[in-house]
């Protein structure tokens, strides 16, 4: 039996998943659930007041983008705004070709999307990243064809934390564009986990299309939005109303996007200097995991440039990922097995996997992703206990226990 604290810590590492909304952006959002409640399609008072706040918010979030505010669209979520991209891109442009460009290691909202194309007699190339989920952009570029009509690739990998080099892939990209005399293929990046720490400027990152959702930032959950570049044609999935440029039907969550465009204002305020403390506690965690368990390897790139600072994805050997997340819950401490999309499957990690990862490695993962409440007490309270966890889960784990460990003979 392992010891219980006096008095249990609930310390939460699990902000890759999902956030607390800001008491700010909570405050901002208010007056639109009771007050200034109606239909922005409406015409008298209380409708030009609810399309105020949604235009408004629009510029809001244009101008932290630094783009204009004809080309936000918002949308119920960062899959929903994958999907608009990818299928809205697909269904314009079909005549043209069907060949997509990604990379094995994107979130499902986009993986499943380009599975779902697949079936509809798309053609998916996947380019191959290094151990630590990197991709070369000459490796993307030459991997166009006639018929491509899109990349499609994540600016920050939601499980390591690699950042992807999106604006060099869009340099290269525009040189393509222009050496073929063509406005193919379009670029799109999912910027979710990106959008609390890097530069989400989208001139600057040379895309077409990004999604970016509230619940990675200190928003609410539910709403997102799609940047579409001015002259990029794309066809909707939702039909009914004139809303969103008849991109996206349906009446706009007034709240949530309120919400969102505070969020996003403030993250991109805070990003420089909250990379820098929360990077140095990613650090501190690393450090302390493997001075004191041994047998462990993190996964990703090493600390610096190519890793969202907030990101510690750490395998254990020889013990299942569900296990030592069951044992920290009991004692408050909060963290993944790898996408909390898909934590009801017992599978390992798809991104572990695609970059070389050996099953039983990619089992045995933790992701720590640290955000702006943490502090240097919530890691030494977790180590407290996770050594402990990780010695008792291998004495007992089938691995030892077919070695003839006397113990159990």
């Amino acid at each position: 039996m392992l010891p219980k604290p006096h008095k249990i810590r609930e310390v939460y590492f699990d902000h890759a998943a999902t956030t607390a909304t800001d008491k700010a952006v909570v405050k901002a959002m208010l007056p639109y659930f009771t007050d200034i409640f109606g239909n922005p399609s409406s015409l008298y008072k209380k409708g030009r007041e609810a399309q105020k706040a949604v235009a408004d918010s629009r510029k809001q979030i244009a101008d932290s983008l630094h783009a204009m505010p004809e080309n936000i669209i918002f949308t119920g979520g960062g899959s929903e705004s994958d999907n608009l991209a990818i299928f809205g891109i697909a269904r314009a442009h079909s005549s043209v070709g069907k060949h997509i460009i990604s990379l094995s290691i994107e979130h499902h909202a986009v993986g499943h999307t380009l599975d779902e194309l697949q079936k509809q007699g798309f053609e998916i190339t996947y380019i191959k990243t290094d151990k630590n989920g990197l991709v070369s952009a000459k490796d993307v570029i030459a991997a166009i064809r006639p018929d491509t009509i899109l990349i499609t690739i994540m600016y920050a990998n939601n499980e390591i934390g690699t950042i992807e080099p999106i604006a060099e892939i869009g340099r290269e990209l525009l040189k393509y564009r222009k050496e073929k005399n063509t406005i193919y293929p379009y670029f799109h990046s999912d910027a979710c986990q990106a959008a609390g720490y890097l530069d989400l400027d989208v001139e600057k990152l040379h895309v077409d299309l990004m999604t970016i959702n509230g619940s990675k930032i200190y928003g609410p959950k539910g709403v997102g939005m799609l940047y579409v570049r001015r002259g990029v044609k794309i066809k909707p999935m939702i039909f009914g109303g004139a809303q969103e440029k008849k991109l996206r039907a349906g009446t706009e969550n007034v709240p949530g996007i309120v919400g969102l465009a505070k969020a996003l204002d403030l993250a991109q305020q805070s990003r420089q200097k909250e990379s820098e403390r929360v990077r140095k506690l990613s650090a501190y965690l690393w450090q302390e995991v493997s001075k004191k368990i041994d047998k462990v390897r993190l996964n990703g790139p090493e600390f610096g440039e190519n890793r969202l600072p907030n990101n510690v994805n750490i395998t254990f050997e020889n013990i299942e990922g569900e296990a030592m997340l069951l044992y920290l819950d009991e004692y408050g401490i909060m963290c993944s097995t790898g996408s909390a999309c898909t934590s009801d499957a017992l599978e390992p990690s798809h991104v572990l996997l695609a970059i070389g990862q050996p099953y039983e490695f990619a089992h045995g993962s933790l992701r720590f992703s640290l955000g702006k409440e943490n502090t240097k007490e919530d890691v030494d309270y977790m180590m407290k206990y996770l050594p402990s966890i990780v010695k008792l889960l291998r004495e007992i784990s089938p691995v030892n226990m077919e070695k003839g460990h006397t113990k159990y003979k």
